[in-house]
């Protein structure tokens, strides 16, 4: 799948032609972080982040005391990825991948929804134990050889 910033200085390919997930966040910081209702992020197996020399990066500490890393577009300033050390896996936004289909997200952290959560969706009032990615989560949580 295609992906890019606002103003396409930053592009990159996923590398499935399918997210393992896709959540629609409602928590507090997705609604601060996207200065919106929530965040949306689509699960894929760590890959190749874009040349460091076009994202700044922005770090927090997460509820279960990890630090996420927060990769955004130096000239637009929007907010393109995530990773979390030791995770094999890469938090893309989905506003900014292409053709991306929506039909089978998950809502989570319902609790502080803004908005109406779709009738007919899968919906949790909170987020950690339903965030997993499928039978490839125990292995993609594995440490490897990867970077923050």
């Amino acid at each position: 799948m295609n992906a890019s910033c606002q103003c396409s200085s930053v592009k990159f390919k996923t590398p499935l032609s399918k997210p393992l997930a896709l959540y629609i966040c409602h928590c507090l910081a997705c609604q601060r972080q996207s200065s919106s209702a929530f965040g949306t992020s689509a699960i894929f197996p760590r890959f190749p982040l874009p040349a460091a020399d076009l994202l700044s990066c922005y770090t927090r500490p997460t509820a279960d005391g990890q630090t996420l890393y927060c990769y955004f577009c130096k000239k637009c300033g929007t907010r393109l990825l995530h990773t979390t050390p030791g995770k094999n896996i890469v938090s893309v936004k989905g506003g900014c991948i292409e053709g991306l289909d929506w039909k089978e997200a998950i809502h989570i952290w319902t609790k502080s929804a803004m908005v109406p959560i779709p009738e007919g969706s899968e919906s949790h009032s909170e987020g950690s134990e339903w965030t997993d990615y499928g039978r490839a989560q125990e292995e993609l949580d594995q440490p490897g050889g990867l970077c923050g």
